[in-house]
This record gives structure tokens, C-alpha cells and sequence, in this order.
């Protein structure tokens, strides 16, 4: 292959980056029962929130999750599940406390953690997966 053939092809390796990156969301997109599947299509690293309204410990991770998407948009796309309006997801992964955070890429749980957790603890949580 010759040089302008490789940088051709690295050129087009990152136009596929950013195209890529830049349809990912920068803020937490919610998720339903409805669209929890499609979701996951869409995008190759999902972390999903379950929360619900009335959560202390929620309203706290909250803000985190949104600072998150911003710093990682383009690596990770973080969503939030209401478990009150949308019961039919959480049950299939056996949500039983909140907040839980489950972490998918490609489609498949890979990992998981309940309860509220500094940004620091979040994040030593994620890198492995980045």
C-alpha cells in the first residue's frame, strides 16, 4: 500500500470517528421500555441509570451523570430509566434497589454497581470499559 493510499485510509478512519462521535449525545438521553433495545443498537458503550423521582441518593448522582456525558460524549453514551414509569427493563435485569448503574457495550451487561457513588468512584468504575 502506498503512502497516500495509508493516508487516505486514515483519513477515512477518522471522519468515521467523528461522524461517530458527534451523533453521540452529550447529555443523559432518557430511556423507556420502549426504547431501552433500539438504544443499545444505536450506540456502542451504554451506561444506563435507574432512578426514579422520589430517590434522595438519585437527585445526588444526578448531576454527575450529566457532567459525565459531557466529558465523555464521543466514548460513552450515558442514559436515564425512570423505574416507576418503565418496570418491564428493570425487572428483566433485576433492579431491585436504586440507584443502579449498568453498563453495556455492544449491546451486552457487562458490568454493574448499586448506589450512589462520588464521580471518582464512578469513573474508576468506567475506565476499564473505555
Amino acid at each position: 500500500m502506498s503512502q497516500d493510499e495509508e493516508l487516505e485510509k486514515l483519513k477515512r478512519k477518522k471522519a468515521a470517528e467523528i461522524e461517530q462521535s458527534s451523533s453521540m449525545p452529550s447529555h443523559p438521553v432518557a430511556v423507556t421500555d420502549a426504547n431501552f433495545r433500539e438504544t443499545l443498537q444505536k450506540y456502542p458503550f451504554v451506561v444506563v441509570d435507574f432512578w426514579a423521582a422520589w430517590c434522595g441518593p438519585c437527585r445526588m448522582v444526578e448531576p454527575i451523570v450529566e457532567e459525565l456525558a459531557r466529558e465523555y460524549s464521543g466514548k460513552v453514551v450515558f442514559a436515564k430509566m425512570n423505574v416507576d414509569d418503565n418496570p418491564l427493563v428493570p425487572g428483566e435485569f433485576g433492579i431491585q434497589s436504586i440507584p443502579t448503574m449498568l453498563f453495556f457495550k455492544n449491546g451486552k451487561a457487562v458490568h454493574g454497581f448499586i448506589g450512589a457513588r462520588p464521580k471518582a468512584q464512578i469513573l474508576a468504575e468506567l475506565k476499564p470499559y473505555l
